[in-house]
C-alpha cells in the first residue's frame, strides 16, 4: 500500500453509523450519493468541505450501531483516505475492509492529532505521521492479505481477480 496523506476531521466517541450515514439516506446504495450526506448529521459541513484524501480520527467505538456497509461507502466515496481511531466497533471493522477503506487503531494517534493536522499514514509499518506537530504513533499494521483486499477496492474485487488466475 502506498503512504496515506491527508488533513484531518477529528470526531468523539461512539459515533455511530446513524451520524455517519443518516437512515433517511439508506434508500439508495449508490455511492455518490451516500457521499453527499457523509457524517452531515456529526458536522453538516462536511459533505461540502471534506477533500480526496483526508483523514477522519476519531475516539472509541467507531462506527457502532447497525451494521449496514453504506457507512464505510459513504466515507469511502466522500473520498477520506483512511479513518484513525481509538477503536472499531466490530462489524464496522470488517465491513470497512470488505469495500476497501483502510482503518487503523491507534488511541494514541486519536488522542494527539488535532482537527486540521496533516498526517501521513503508513499501512504497512502502522506508522502515523502527524506533519503538523512532528509526533509520531503507532497502530496496527493492516496485514499483507488485507492490504491485498484494499489495492483491490475491496473483498468482492479481490475474489474477483483472484478467480481469474
Amino acid at each position: 500500500m502506498e503512504l496515506l496523506q491527508g488533513k484531518t476531521w477529528k470526531f468523539g466517541a461512539d459515533v455511530d453509523t446513524d451520524a455517519i450515514i443518516p437512515a433517511r439516506y439508506l434508500n439508495t446504495s449508490d455511492p455518490a450519493e451516500l457521499a453527499k450526506h457523509c457524517m452531515e448529521d456529526a458536522d453538516p459541513a462536511f459533505p461540502a468541505r471534506v477533500k480526496p484524501g483526508d483523514v477522519i480520527v476519531a475516539g472509541k467505538n467507531f462506527g457502532c450501531g447497525s451494521s449496514r456497509e453504506h457507512a464505510p461507502i459513504a466515507i469511502k466515496a466522500a473520498g477520506v483516505s483512511c479513518v484513525i481511531a481509538k477503536t472499531f466497533a466490530r462489524i464496522f471493522y470488517r465491513n470497512a475492509f470488505n469495500i476497501g477503506l483502510p482503518i487503523f487503531e491507534s488511541p494514541e494517534a486519536a488522542e494527539g492529532i488535532s482537527e486540521g493536522d496533516v498526517v501521513t499514514v503508513d499501512a504497512g509499518t502502522g506508522t502515523i505521521t502527524n506533519n503538523t506537530t512532528g509526533k509520531k504513533y503507532r497502530a496496527t499494521p493492516v496485514p499483507p492479505f488485507m492490504q491485498q483486499i484494499i489495492a483491490a477496492g475491496g473483498l468482492i474485487n479481490y475474489v474477483a481477480e483472484r478467480m481469474k488466475k
